[in-house]
């Protein structure tokens, strides 16, 4: 008697158990290690959740942390994704082999191929550009034309750069590399070492606030920390960001260095499809549209639209070699610093 109870029950539930969506009855994830922080995608991977009911377990961290982890932990790292900055650092973890080559018909479509890897390990999610950023009143921007130019006596103690250990100026150094070769980058090196205006410390912002307070004439610096500074609650970013203004180099050439912010998919990636669905979610127009925004960066798509700050710079023509190359060319973009004295 009670077996025929239970098979009675068992045969009322079952109809029941398959009105329940999926995510209800199985616990499908992903495992992301972002070097972008929390508050910069957190409210994405939410709505991500909640539209395919796929839990996504963030752990965040410094961005070359997170791969000595990564190649730490191996096969056996949880991650299924990995969401760092600057394609130097993606080319990084590929040569680590901590990530695996995959195709999406839907990310090959949106995303240009100069912002992906050619192998398929890694795709740029937002962009952001390193241009040259002057300071209004002391420099007429008739004088600015290209990075190689910043090289000039003209500029003899007036630029303000950080120093060769940071990943964004080894990958604007590689790609000057990749346009004009290794003796003449080299030369332009040299020159504008010998035109900094005080030795090399601090972030992007520290050369923005040194030359709003006139330390320098110009500031190399990527678009996203001055577009954070004109939006800060500080008083005081705002206002030394509003002394400067940002000039698009080599427009008449190659075009100004843009970098990206990328995923990847970790060699031991254990929910795949569930992190291709996510990554394919991430550059949906609506996404882009948010992640760039937030972030202060430019969609990687080109049909969405940049956000109001950034268009009041107006538009520029960028550099289109292949980011991979960045990070291919970035061991003899250090060789280079270092026999041109950049500390």
């Amino acid at each position: 008697m009670p077996f025929l109870k239970t098979r009675l029950l068992a045969v009322l539930i079952a109809p029941l158990l398959g009105l329940l969506s999926p995510p209800l009855l199985s616990a499908e994830e992903v495992n992301l290690y972002s070097a972008r922080k929390e508050k910069l995608i957190k409210t994405l991977l939410d709505r991500f959740t909640a539209e395919t009911g796929i839990q996504v377990n963030l752990v965040t961290g410094k961005a070359d942390a997170l791969l000595k982890r990564l190649a730490s932990e191996g096969k056996n790292s949880p991650a299924d994704l990995l969401i760092t900055t600057d394609a130097g650092r993606l080319h990084r973890a590929k040569s680590a082999r901590v990530t695996q080559g995959f195709g999406s018909p839907i990310l090959d479509a949106v995303i240009p191929a100069s912002f992906r890897d050619p192998e398929g390990h890694w795709y740029g999610l937002s962009l952001r550009a390193r241009p040259i950023m002057y300071v209004n009143g002391r420099v007429d921007p008739g004088q600015l034309s290209t990075y190689e130019a910043l090289a000039e006596p003209a500029w003899k103690k007036r630029i303000c750069i950080r120093s060769s250990g940071n990943i964004y100026n080894q990958s604007l150094v590689a790609s000057m590399i990749a346009s004009d070769g290794t003796e003449a980058t080299e030369a332009w090196a040299r020159g504008l070492v010998e035109n900094f205006a005080r030795p090399p410390r601090g972030g992007d912002r520290d050369q923005i606030k040194a030359a709003a307070a006139g330390l320098c004439d110009i500031a190399i610096a990527n678009t996203y920390y001055l577009a954070g500074m004109l939006q800060s609650k500080d008083a005081g970013q705002r206002e030394a960001a509003g002394k400067l203004a940002v000039f698009w180099p080599n427009q008449q050439g190659r075009g100004t260095h843009v970098n990206v912010s990328g995923v990847a998919l970790t060699g031991s990636a254990r929910h795949k499809q569930n992190a291709i669905r996510l990554v394919e979610f991430l550059v949906s127009k609506e996404s882009q549209q948010w992640y760039a925004r937030v972030n202060g960066e430019y969609p990687v798509r080109r049909d969405v639209p940049v956000f109001d700050i950034l268009r009041a710079w107006g538009d520029f023509k960028m550099d289109t070699v292949n980011l991979s190359r960045l990070g291919e060319l970035n061991p003899q973009a250090l060789r280079l610093m270092d026999r041109a004295g950049w500390k």
